[in-house]
């Protein structure tokens, strides 16, 4: 647990900028330790492991739920009815179900819409493009409160090049007038900062390395 680090980092981000403990891969107990901290969001990407560890944890109702993986369309309502922030949806058609089932679910989650901004086939998300051309749609889907984009850049890329890529995200958040950008991990989230991400989703920087 590295728990200076999480101190450390506290300290130094602006008001502005949200931190996401990503505990996936985490016990509970580490959930708990960080949470006495005043740590209260919390980033699980897979839907059972998450499950488990609301269970255990439901005596700290001061926790807030993101999910923040793959969104499967079998799960969705699952992950709607768990979730309090759905920070990867990638596409019109899951959108379009999210909204769906949160409106029979009673529920209204916040929502990332995930963005590709770069060729890597390794990332999934919405086209840019096809998002402005969408845009008009999706700002009156029913149940859900969309308030930022998020996007993942791929490996090895320099300083520079983050940043750059980042940027690109925060102008097309500014130009739909959403508020959030969810960028920035624990290898890149000094530039996702200085880019304007509203909120870094770091995991190991503050837990420490994952044993599975």
């Amino acid at each position: 647990m590295e728990i200076s680090n999480y101190l450390q980092i506290k300290k130094q981000l602006p008001l502005n900028v949200n931190l996401l403990a990503v505990s996936k891969g985490f016990s509970s107990k580490e959930i708990k330790i960080i949470n006495n901290l005043g740590q209260n969001d919390f980033g699980e990407s897979r839907f059972q492991e998450a499950i488990e560890k609301k269970l255990l944890l439901d005596d700290l109702k001061n926790i807030k739920w993101h999910f923040i993986g793959r969104v499967q369309t079998n799960k969705i309502r699952k992950i709607v009815q768990n979730f309090e922030y759905i920070h990867s949806v990638d596409s019109y058609e899951k959108l379009l179900k999210i909204s769906n089932v949160s409106f029979e679910e009673k529920r209204n989650p916040i929502v990332m819409l995930q963005v590709k901004l770069s060729d890597d086939p390794n990332k999934g998300g919405f086209n840019p493009k096809v998002l402005l051309e969408k845009w008009d749609q999706i700002k009156e889907f029913k149940s859900i409160k969309i308030k930022g984009l998020m996007t993942i850049n791929p490996k090895g890329l320099s300083s520079i090049e983050n940043i750059k890529l980042f940027k690109k995200c925060r102008h097309l958040a500014d130009s739909l007038k959403l508020q959030d950008c969810s960028m920035g991990m624990s290898g890149d989230w000094e530039e996702a900062v200085k880019a304007g991400s509203t909120w870094l989703r770091l995991g190991s920087t503050i837990f420490g390395n994952r044993t599975y």
